[in-house]
């Protein structure tokens, strides 16, 4: 029996490998509260790649000694999961004084550094030294890209295998591959938004907002268009609100000029095609009804490949860009001095390039996993299809 602890979760577990928001059946307990949704997908999906058969959560705010003998003794090992938590100002409460009192193994589960859009990343004492300990207490860590990996070494920590993110490999699929339907056969297409970012990882808001909501209006004039949030708060009120509450959200969005009064098209296309969920098979739901996704959102342009639909990615900050690049994922710059076309993104040669990385990068999860000892449902990608869920 395999028991294994969760560093940070984001969400509630049900059927042993799902993941929701927490008490996700009551939609005004957190309705004007921002969470991204797009944590639980790499919850959720780290879940769907470990194979065992009870989870428990580890709380970094308390560092009781009984406790963790408690976890030394009954759990085989703790994963932190996958996020951003590599930058300036991240906040680790008790984490170290955690990791070093424990004897099983801590795994990084694709984490990630952050680049301030300005000057060199300054990371914390507190944020090496937890870095330091977690990589003596596993073979490898997971992480995001070589930008993470780079940073990693130049802080002493030199077991990092890049991974990439769970999200992308969710359906377990080694054979995974997208191949671009017709332009001309578009007819379903979904817009993953982000319309909030912070400057300090962004540098212009300004031009990044003003091309999202032009881009936006282009794919809804020629494509059936939904819009898939992820955590706004006006968005989600819009969405699961009461009608007060969805009245209030749409004259918070005209207040903030992202809205336009009586005909805008944008206005018309929040009203009748804006997507959110609290329940991360929900997206899988979502994206399995398009034909083709484009957008700013990490994980929901992720939850979109792993379901096999074609995605272009918008990059705005070294995290985007570090995925892309990690996946040769096809992406536009949206600082770039050319103007974006989505015909010249149009091209299977761009996406050959995806599917021979991902096949590349699956291989690298697995090991990552293996090398750890870590029980997992990653199908080799070396064995005949027919022998796969047997192996």
């Amino acid at each position: 029996m395999t028991r294994i602890l969760v560093m940070i979760p984001s969400g509630e577990v049900y059927d042993h490998d799902c993941v929701r928001w927490y008490q996700a059946s009551d939609i005004q307990r957190s309705i004007d509260h921002y969470h991204n949704i797009g944590d639980a997908f790499v919850f959720d999906s780290s879940l769907k790649l470990l194979d065992f058969d009870h989870l428990g959560v580890i709380e970094i705010r308390e560092c009781d000694p009984a406790k963790i003998d408690q976890y030394n003794e009954e759990y085989d090992y703790c994963f932190l999961r996958g996020s951003n938590y590599i930058n300036s100002s991240m906040k680790w409460e008790r984490t170290l004084e955690v990791i070093e009192r424990l004897r099983i193994p801590v795994i990084a589960f694709g984490i990630g550094a952050q680049a301030p859009s300005e000057g060199p990343l300054i990371l914390s004492d507190e944020t090496k030294n937890v870095l330091r300990a977690m990589s003596d207490h596993c073979v490898s860590l997971g992480v995001r890209g070589s930008y993470t990996a780079q940073v990693l070494w130049d802080i002493g920590v030199k077991n990092a295998r890049i991974v990439g993110c769970p999200t992308l490999f969710r359906n377990r699929r080694p054979d995974l591959r997208i191949d671009l339907p017709a332009m001309d056969a578009i007819k379903n297409a979904g817009y993953t938004l982000r319309r909030e970012v912070s400057t300090t990882y962004s540098p212009d808001i300004e031009r990044y907002l003003a091309f999202q909501k032009e881009t936006m209006l282009d794919m809804s004039n020629r494509f059936d268009l939904t819009v898939m949030a992820q955590g706004e708060i006006e968005e989600k009120k819009i969405v699961f609100g009461t009608e007060e509450q969805r009245n209030e959200a749409l004259a918070q969005l005209t207040t903030n000029n992202w809205l336009g009064d009586g005909d805008d098209p944008l206005r018309k296309l929040y009203e009748t095609k804006l997507f959110y969920s609290d329940v991360v098979a929900d997206y899988d739901t979502i994206a399995q009804k398009q034909d083709f996704v484009i957008g700013f959102r990490l994980h929901g342009n992720l939850i979109s490949l792993a379901n096999g639909v074609p995605s272009l990615y918008f990059t705005y900050d070294s995290r985007t860009s570090e995925f892309v690049e990690t996946f040769g994922i096809p992406a536009y710059d949206v600082y770039s001095s050319e103007a974006f076309h989505l015909e010249d993104f149009w091209d299977q040669a761009l996406f050959e390039k995806f599917n021979r990385t991902y096949f590349e990068r699956y291989r690298d999860m697995r090991q990552f996993l293996e090398e750890n000892n870590l029980p997992h449902r990653m199908p080799d990608p070396n064995l005949p299809v027919r022998m796969r869920d047997v192996a």
